[in-house]
């Protein structure tokens, strides 16, 4: 058994709460004349209960007593087709009168343990991956009252646990207070991205500039299109799809082949400074568009892509500017045609839109100005990543010390944890069995082991977290 800090004991969870599974949905339970309120996996989040849409079904009086909720009852995700959402848990305080839960969720109701501090262990566990370690299922991962009935905690004596919990939820408050300001930041990063490219090429364009149409400016192209016959074939070759094509960037980390005649690869090849631009894809991102820059060699287009090849006396990065400018300002949707929920700009349409154009060299210095404010733009960005990781980072090993005997001090005078649980074992021995539902024999199943009783304290974190709680703010 690993070492706890003095006054410490450890306990299964089902020693010292009540563990139910929620109540089954059943088509004959969809109507009746006891219908009520109740929660399934869809209104727990990471940040607290989602009470926006809260379904009704038929129960029963006696099925209320079951499965009702009481405030201080945690509730836990059972089952989730996602690995990280297995176990997610949220505490109930009453927000709905006489509401139940249903059998993706899982209730934990303890009378002895403090509940805040126990749903915080709860997410710890979660958070670190600790549930879908133990799930089961194939596709979806199940954990299971009987695996979360004999899940090891540490209990600390009950003062403890609240000092624990006060001190958690001040440390994370300030966590969370630096989160929302990097995404203020985020917010701002993107607004500002919008700005430079919307004001570099203004609407009202200079009266020594020229405005032509997009197809006046340079040859556009529509890509190959796909078909089985040369899926295979003996002379395959590289292409660039719609998934290959973000906002000036080319990703070629999944780069499909296809199979083409040597003249038509010619007619579909890339060149170093063409503009690729997406040619179907939702409103927002419609013409997203990037150069070609080379690499990688030898490769082709498809048809969900458009290419523009510039004229005479246009700088390819000219071109990516104004094209940038255009999906910001929204001016594609002004053209766009949807079909399945796809938005398409086809050639014909794309071939019409403006394209403004100022002497080359203004073209030019343009260009620089707006590469050097999108530099600092992508410097703050790059900024509120690291503060993400950070907090992140702090998030868990705020929680890793709490649960370890490490954020708060202990204090001798307490009541230790071991006369806690006397208490908890005398009063649940002397308590009424509560009636369960009879389900249907199933062939009986390997017991469910303890988990990691004697799972060993997590080390503390580099330079302590009290260290790394200083965010700055």
């Amino acid at each position: 058994m690993s070492d706890l800090p003095n006054g410490w004991a450890w306990a299964t969870l089902g020693e010292i709460a009540d563990v139910r599974l929620g109540r089954q949905r059943s088509p004959k339970n969809h109507t009746g004349n006891q219908m009520r309120p109740y929660l399934r996996a869809a209104n727990i989040g990471w940040e607290g209960l989602k009470l926006d849409d809260v379904k009704q079904m038929n129960f029963t009086d006696d099925e209320v007593a079951v499965y009702c909720l009481r405030p201080g009852d945690i509730l836990l995700s059972e089952a989730s087709g996602s690995a990280s959402e297995v176990g997610k848990p949220a505490i109930w305080k009453g927000e709905i009168e006489e509401c139940c839960f249903q059998n993706t969720l899982i209730r934990v109701r303890s009378e002895h343990i403090d509940s805040r501090f126990l749903m915080w262990f709860l997410k710890g566990e979660a958070v670190r991956g600790a549930f879908v370690q133990h799930s089961r299922g194939v596709g979806i991962h199940h954990i299971g009252v009987a695996r979360l009935a004999k899940w090891s905690v540490p209990i600390p004596p009950l003062a403890e646990q609240r000092r624990i919990v006060a001190a958690l939820e001040d440390h994370l408050s300030r966590v969370e207070a630096g989160a929302r300001l990097q995404e203020g930041a985020e917010v701002r990063a993107r607004s500002l991205v919008k700005r430079i490219l919307v004001e570099a090429v203004p609407a009202s364009i200079p009266d020594h500039w020229r405005q032509v149409a997009v197809g006046d400016a340079g040859t556009v192209d529509l890509g190959r299109q796909r078909h089985p016959d040369w899926h295979s074939g003996p002379n395959m070759r590289p292409y660039l799809r719609v998934a290959n094509v973000f906002e000036d960037r080319i990703d070629t980390s999944d780069v499909m082949e296809m199979h083409f005649q040597d003249d038509t690869f010619e007619r579909f090849r890339l060149q170093a400074g063409d503009i690729l631009l997406n040619e179907g894809q939702s409103p927002e991102l419609l013409g997203r568009p990037a150069m070609y820059r080379g690499k990688p060699e030898q490769v082709a287009f498809t048809n969900s892509l458009l290419r523009f090849k510039c004229g005479s006396g246009i700088d390819p990065e000219w071109a990516l500017l104004v094209f940038r400018r255009h999906v910001h300002s929204g001016r594609y949707l002004r053209d766009m045609r949807i079909t399945t929920n796809i938005a398409h700009l086809s050639s014909g349409r794309f071939k019409k839109v403006e394209f403004p154009i100022p002497p080359l060299q203004e073209q030019k210095q343009i260009v620089r100005r707006v590469h050097e404010s999108l530099q600092g733009v992508d410097r703050l960005a790059t900024e509120v990543l690291r503060m993400n990781s950070r907090a992140e980072h702090l998030r868990r090993s705020l929680l890793r010390e709490a649960f370890a005997g490490r954020l708060v001090a202990q204090n001798p005078g307490d009541e230790p944890a071991s006369v806690l649980m006397e208490r908890i074992r005398a009063e649940r021995g002397s308590a009424p069995k509560v009636k369960r539902e009879r389900k249907a024999r199933a062939k009986a199943a390997a017991p469910e082991p303890e988990i990691a009783a004697d799972r060993p304290l997590p080390e503390p974190v580099g330079r302590g977290t009290q260290d790394a709680l200083d965010l700055g703010l």
